[in-house]
């Protein structure tokens, strides 16, 4: 059998690495032995492993190697990574290195240089004087980028667990339908306090549901109260709330009950017809023709607002970017600072949010399905919880636990 040997080093103990990486060596069909391992006597002191890898053929090792590197493990014959330049505007070499969402180190002239704006599936830009590294998306990166290839000279770390236990402590993606929400709410709502007192960000992505369920008044008091600093939607979710103040209703349904309203089908197509009129849902609030729910509470706190469009969009609303790679790279613009992601009721803009966030920032998404939490997770989004729940009720209880006073 051909080998290779890979150390670990930090918190590989208490995170459940080593066992981790250990599996991933036996069930790819390799073998390991454990040539130095020393524990950490405290929390605060690392650990270190080193581990011998063996599989046959050479391929296979390589893959192992791989699979290994992404949860932070570094080949122990250290080498600089290596570049080639971007053979053409949003072209990367072919050997690339994809990103993903943990902390990144790459090194360079001996160093190890950590890559800035991490986040899954990106590619890794050196600077001209190769003295940094930054992440880059492969519709932005330009003909002539030093783009890192392979893995050698790469590095993860995994994270630790955070030293306070809170409802984000142990990080897990499990899903279930039965499991009590409300320890779980009252955590979230303690970490958005303490966001909003500590001057950090919560980003809230939603869907249409949210005002179809009865969740606008919940969601409004919370943007109000500068609990939320960061609105991902799309076109739906600001149509139907600004139809809920100039209608009553919601896909032409009353929100406060009985039968469809006379021409109801028509009512969001008529506000998007009014605020494109007006020219902007700013001035539709400055003016006083939206004075009540999400929107005009983003306008007067001054939230930043992404709205990115779909193909099946009416109108669309002025403000609404049609262009997903302008979309997307406005939603990564919006991220920096936030603390904590809520994604509620949007299996679309979860995911993508889910892909642009850093593990380093907890998540938790709300849905009536479980599919939407399970495929963030399976995205790559491990730092996720999953809630399986109404948005309405979700968002309810949460303005509850911060004081909303229905």
């Amino acid at each position: 059998m051909v080998y290779e040997t890979v150390v670990l080093h930090g918190h590989i103990i208490d995170s459940l690495l080593l066992p981790k990486v250990l599996d991933v060596i036996l069930q790819s069909g390799g073998t390991f032995e454990l040539a130095d391992i020393r524990i950490g006597k405290t929390r605060e002191e690392p650990s270190f492993a080193r581990i011998v890898v063996r599989a046959d053929p050479p391929d296979r090792l390589a893959r192992i190697i791989a699979e290994l590197q992404s949860h932070g493990a570094t080949v122990e014959k250290e080498a600089d990574c290596r570049w080639l330049p971007a053979p053409a505007d949003g072209v990367f070499p072919e050997e690339f290195y994809a990103t993903t969402n943990l902390p990144t180190e790459v090194r360079l002239r001996g160093r190890w240089v950590p890559v800035a704006g991490i986040e899954m599936d990106l590619g890794v830009r050196i600077d001209p004087g190769e003295h940094g590294a930054m992440t880059v998306p492969m519709a932005e990166v330009r003909t002539g980028d030093r783009i890192v290839v392979g893995r050698e000279g790469v590095r993860v770390a995994p994270l630790e667990r955070p030293a306070q236990l809170d409802v984000f402590g142990f990080m897990e993606s499990q899903v279930s339908s039965e499991r009590p929400h409300g320890h779980t709410i009252a955590g979230v709502a303690r970490r958005m306090e303490a966001l909003r007192d500590g001057g950090g960000k919560v980003l809230f992505a939603g869907g249409p549901a949210i005002i179809h369920g009865g969740g606008r008044e919940s969601l409004a008091w919370l943007i109000e109260s500068g609990f939320i600093h960061v609105l991902f939607c799309g076109n739906a979710l600001a149509v139907h709330d600004m139809e809920a103040h100039l209608y009553g209703t919601s896909l032409g349904f009353s929100l406060t009950g009985g039968p469809g309203s006379r021409h109801g089908h028509e009512h969001h197509l008529r506000t998007i017809n009014r605020i494109r009129a007006i020219g902007s849902i700013e001035e539709a609030v400055r003016s006083g023709v939206i004075t009540t729910g999400v929107m005009a509470a983003c306008v007067r706190r001054q939230v930043t607002v992404v709205m990115a469009g779909t193909i099946r969009d009416d109108g669309p609303l002025p403000g609404v970017i049609t262009d997903s790679v302008q979309a997307q790279a406005a939603m990564r613009a919006a991220l920096p600072g936030v603390g904590l992601a809520l994604l509620v009721a949007s299996t679309l803009h979860a995911v993508a949010t889910g892909n642009l966030l850093p593990a380093s920032v907890p998540t938790v998404c709300v849905d009536i399905s479980p599919a939407s939490p399970i495929k963030l997770a399976d995205r790559g989004s491990l730092q996720a919880i999953g809630l399986v729940m109404d948005a309405a009720s979700f968002l309810r209880e949460l303005a509850r636990e911060l004081g909303w006073k229905e």
